[in-house]
């Protein structure tokens, strides 16, 4: 997993104090997320499990 490309969002702050969601792929489509003050702790899914827990949510 190091060799992850992690992303903020664009709406996240500057400020290294403030922590923030990151997400990242990997070359077979799974779906990264984790806290940039925890980044030993990662949540790992697909694209179609996320998208029917945003489609439950509402």
């Amino acid at each position: 997993m190091s060799n992850l490309q992690w992303q903020k969002s664009s709406f996240s702050s500057s400020d290294p104090n403030q922590t923030c969601l990151e997400a990242a792929t990997d070359p077979s489509g799974r779906l990264y997320f984790r806290e940039s003050e925890d980044p030993e702790t990662v949540l790992t899914t697909t694209p179609a499990r996320l998208a029917a827990l945003l489609h439950s949510l509402r």
